[in-house]
Order: structure tokens, then sequence, then C-alpha cells
């Protein structure tokens, strides 16, 4: 029989706390050590959580030669330095959505992880859900026809929340919340995406407010997707088929789906099974792949993570939003490169 596995915490935030309580009630694993970019608040979080070793930087985390997996719960623009970090170091990695602020940070920590074979994998927890498996089956036996159309959306009011109206910290709907209806939409209708049509509103600081995004299929399918954080939306998505259609309800943690006929009568309606919070699937999916030497989980494998993030640039880039710190990047790509920018 394996030992429980030794989780570190990276981070000591609102999600930080949530993977910790659901740590405490896994039988796999062991809350061991947390990390923060302070002791104080290291030890604070390890005795509300039942943590072993509280650090007061990362770099102590990383160095503890009992740590087995790092879960990362920092803002994005910090989960490449974050990740990069666990990987030089040999340790684990599963790291908090979006993985990383763009498509360039991923691929060189998944080519990183592979030359090294060190296993890292995104924290995006629908993917890793029992209920996914559920849904799949149920739409692949036909009950609704073929599927078409979906639609999708997401919103909070979290105006409160300082870190998402900081560009600096990668902030802004779509790698916060709009990355959740663009999942919803690869997990049923994939990524072979021939057109996509985006608009947006921006915050003061000048990061996404609210979206509405449209993905053209190659095959001929559509998804609508909205995303919000200034309001509460329904969290639903819907799937529509040529024999009826699919409402599930919460995108963000399915809690039920129902099927309907063409002729709007109910069929059947499926409940989600009894979760502590919904993070134990992607931590026991770790657990898994480390057991078996695996460097990513088959339930989000590191190709996907990359069309997710490929495809966020993208919009990204039709708003116009860019980090400073992808500026600063650039910026040092120009200086080695020799070139030196002008005004005219």
């Amino acid at each position: 029989m394996f030992q429980k596995i030794n989780v570190g915490i990276m981070g000591t935030g609102s999600i930080a706390c949530t993977m910790a309580e659901t740590l405490g009630k896994m039988k796999s694993v062991k809350c061991y050590a947390v990390a923060s970019r302070t002791q104080d608040k290291a030890e604070v979080f390890a005795r509300g959580y039942g943590f072993k070793k509280a650090y007061g930087s990362y770099e102590e985390l990383v160095s503890d030669k009992k740590v087995d997996l790092i879960y990362i719960a920092t803002p994005h623009s910090e989960h490449y330095n974050n990740a990069m970090l666990c990987l030089k170091n040999k340790k684990p990695v599963l790291c908090e959505k979006a993985f990383t602020a763009n498509a360039k940070q991923a691929e060189e920590l998944f080519a990183y992880a592979k030359e090294n074979n060190v296993f890292i994998t995104e924290a995006i927890w629908t993917r890793y859900m029992p209920m996914l498996k559920t849904i799949k089956e149920v739409l692949n036996s036909n009950v609704i026809g073929e599927p078409v159309m979906l639609t999708a959306n997401l919103g909070y009011p979290i105006k409160n929340v300082a870190r998402i109206y900081k560009p600096e910290l990668a902030g802004g709907t779509l790698l916060d919340l709009g990355i959740y209806p663009l999942n919803f939409a690869a997990m049923f209708f994939g990524t072979e995406i021939e057109r996509i049509q985006s608009v947006c509103t921006y915050t003061d600081t000048g990061v996404d407010e609210q979206e509405s995004i449209t993905f053209l299929y190659k095959d001929g399918k559509s998804a609508v997707l909205n995303a919000t954080m200034l309001a509460v939306t329904d969290r639903q998505g819907v799937i529509y088929g040529t024999e009826g259609y699919m409402i599930i309800e919460n995108i963000n943690n399915f809690e039920s789906f129902s099927t309907y006929s063409k002729d709007h009568v109910k069929l059947n309606t499926y409940k989600r099974p009894k979760q502590i919070s919904g993070y134990e699937y992607e931590v026991e999916a770790c657990v898994r792949a480390i057991k078996e030497g695996w460097i990513q989980c088959p339930e989000m494998p590191h190709e996907e993570s990359l069309k997710m993030l490929y495809i966020m640039d993208s919009i990204r880039k039709d708003w116009g939003i860019v980090y400073p710190f992808e500026k600063e990047q650039d910026a040092d790509k120009t200086e080695d490169l020799g070139i030196i920018e002008t005004e005219e």
C-alpha cells in the first residue's frame, strides 16, 4: 500500500483555504506544509488547517524534501515563476487556473517538465469531476439527438476583489471566470474552432469586465459564452440537439443536469455524487499520476491547457489587453535581439 502524499500549499488566499479544508478530509493525502510571503501568515494558516510546517518563503517550501506535491494558489501573474521554482526543485505541481497568464509561459513550463520528467497539471477542477463523464455518456446516448449548439455563462459580483482589477496581476474576468465557459465549450465541442468573435467592456484599469464570446466550429457547431465580474448569473450551460436539449446547473461545479425532449418535456434529471468540495478530484488525479510516474493528468493533458491559453491569448489580442509584465518580456526579447525601438 502506498503512503499518503504530503501536500504543500503555495499561497494563503481564499482558494488556498478551500483546498486546505478539502485536503484535511481526504484519506490519500496529508496537510503537510504551507508557504506565504511572510512567516506570520504561514503560521496562522498552518495552525488553522492542521499543517505540520509553515514557511515564510516559497524557496523554503520547495527545499523541503518531504513535500510530494505543491498546490499553487497565487495570483495568475505569479504562476509561471512559482511553478518553475517547483519544477527546478523536482517538485510535482498542481497549479491553479488559469494555468499561466499566456501560452508562451505554459509552453516553457511544459517543456521543462518533459525534459526533466516532473509532474505538472492545471487545477481546472471541472475537468476532473465524475459528473463530466456522466454528462458525456448521456450526450453520447443520443437522447437529445446530435448536439449542434451550446451556451454557457458565469458571473459573480466580485468588484470588491482588488486583484481582479490589477493588470499587473493578470486581472480581469477572462482568466478568472471566463475560463470556465471556455472550458465548458471545449469539453463538449472540442477546440477545432474556425472563427472566434468577441466583445468586452473594460474596467477603469483597462482589464476586461464583462464579455461575450462566440465560437464557430469547423464542423458547423457554435458556442455562445458569457462572463461578468459585475453580476450574479444562473451559471447554466445548455447543450442544444436536433431532438432536444440538456441544461447543466452550475458550470463552475456541476450540481445536476436535466434532459428535455423537442417538445420541452423533462426526460431525466441527474444529480452529482456527494463530494467534499469538488477540489478532491483534481488532487486524487495528481496522486494517481504521481504514483504511476506520469508527468501530466489524462483529465487535463498539457496540450489541452495550451489550447485554452492560445484561445485566451487570441481573445485578449482582439481586445487590446496586454499585461505589464508581457510588455516587459517583449522588451527584453527585443533587447536580446539587438533591436532598438524608436518613436517616430
